[in-house]
């Protein structure tokens, strides 16, 4: 028999603090865990046998399945868990996040998205990394598209098929696809009919033609591809546009038809250097667009060598249609590694081009990457010529050694003292 004095004692210790949790705190501790480490909590006392069973949020990944010393196949592993999710979990899951690689298949993976369907999903986030083993990737059930409730869908490398019936995601708010094999049919109707689609994402998309985008409500926009199949035909709230070109051909390009719809624009960023960009002998790029983008008021430009090019027309083309352009970036590009900065000691033709526009709502400007080149001068003297108002010019200089540093220091010495204006030197 226990002594009086420990009897006291005991009698004495606060209750089990775990046990005495209320249930919704409970339930966000529970969504901060690893899935595994949610379902251990079960002996923690009677009270949290059972709630990583009405967990609302789920995330899958290879973590769950692969250790040091695994004794079972990543797919069996894989299949007993989804099992035991589908026996088990109890009320609504409106948030799922999986993320896998390295199976040989799917298991349960169409059954466990029709069970989804069926209980609520907002948020449904499918990541397949198959390095781009496009025979095996994963065909999404029709049962995704009964999926009523969603909000936000992010697909990674499956393949994308809907039955004829489909009449759209009412609430969808965010898209995103990312090495996804989908038509230009099917794309165009899944855009249409997400009437409050907000935030659309197409990255790698397989065997595309034209894009066209139907999306009153769209406000953010993020592509990578062929730059040329976009057509925005309907996008009166677009705010901010991202565009990473594949191989193209000058000829190809229009941005008149890219950005004619796009009234409200305020932030783009264009990187043409993914791959080559090149035209025919004898072709000249366009000045100007037909029209102004006069809601454009922020412009970045990564990885554009400021010497004659066709990337660098384009990219003039759109300054120049930007009347209340207020922040400039540019990521400057240096060519291959042969390259040397005496290959680009002449003025740039293109850039001579620039001196009769007038930057009067320019403010901010950023030079990354700056070499200390030719061109790289005559972009920044034209810049503070021709900009009335500008207030900070920022200038990375992280690749100019110093003997090339103290050179172009005198300069901006120069330049400043001339023209009053400030520098940032980082």
């Amino acid at each position: 028999m226990m002594p009086p004095i420990e009897r006291k004692h005991c009698r004495s210790l606060p209750p089990d603090i775990l046990s005495n949790l209320p249930d919704n705190l409970i339930d966000i501790i529970l969504m901060h865990l690893p899935y595994k480490d949610a379902v251990r909590t079960s002996v923690l006392s009677r009270k949290w046998r059972c709630h990583w069973r009405r967990l609302t949020e789920l995330t899958l990944d290879r973590s769950l399945w692969e250790t040091e010393n695994d004794k079972l196949y990543a797919t069996i592993k894989f299949r007993k868990i989804i099992y035991q999710i589908l026996t088990l979990h109890e009320g609504p899951i409106t948030k799922f996040t999986l993320d896998v690689d390295h199976l040989e298949n799917y298991p349960e993976i169409d059954n466990f998205i029709c069970f989804l369907s069926r209980n609520g999903i907002e948020q449904l986030v499918l990541r397949f990394r198959l390095w781009f083993q496009r025979d095996k990737m994963y065909n999404l059930p029709s049962s995704i598209f009964t999926c009523s409730q969603l909000r936000h869908l992010i697909l990674h490398c499956c393949s994308i098929h809907h039955p004829s019936a489909f009449q759209g995601f009412d609430h969808l708010i965010t898209l995103e696809l990312c090495d996804v094999s989908i038509s230009s049919e099917l794309l165009k109707s899944l855009i249409y009919n997400c009437p409050l689609l907000e935030q659309l994402v197409l990255d790698n998309l397989e065997d595309l033609g034209t894009i066209e985008i139907d999306a009153p409500m769209l406000r953010s926009f993020e592509f990578t591809g062929n730059i040329s199949y976009i057509c925005l035909i309907n996008v009166p709230r677009l705010v901010k546009v991202t565009l990473l070109g594949d191989d193209l051909q000058a000829e190809e390009l229009d941005f008149a038809d890219i950005f004619e719809s796009c009234s409200a624009l305020e932030h783009l960023s264009i990187n043409f250097f993914r791959y080559r960009f090149f035209a025919e002998e004898g072709y000249e790029a366009p000045t100007r667009l037909p029209f102004n983008l006069n809601s454009v008021k922020h412009f970045y430009l990564p990885d554009i060598l400021l010497v004659e090019s066709y990337k660098l027309s384009y990219a003039l083309c759109l300054i120049r249609s930007f009347p209340y352009l207020e922040y400039l970036e540019i990521q400057v590009h240096h060519g291959d590694d042969s390259d040397t900065d005496d290959e680009y000691t002449e003025d740039s033709r293109e850039l001579q081009c620039l001196s009769d526009v007038t930057f009067n709502h320019l403010r901010d400007v950023k030079l990354v990457y700056f070499s200390g080149s030719t061109s790289e001068m005559q972009f920044i003297k034209l810049l503070l010529a021709n900009s009335p108002v500008l207030e900070r010019m920022l200038i990375d200089r992280r690749f100019l050694d110093q003997e090339a540093l103290d050179t172009r220091l005198e300069i901006f010495a120069e330049i400043r003292n001339r023209s009053g204006e400030q520098f940032n030197y980082s």
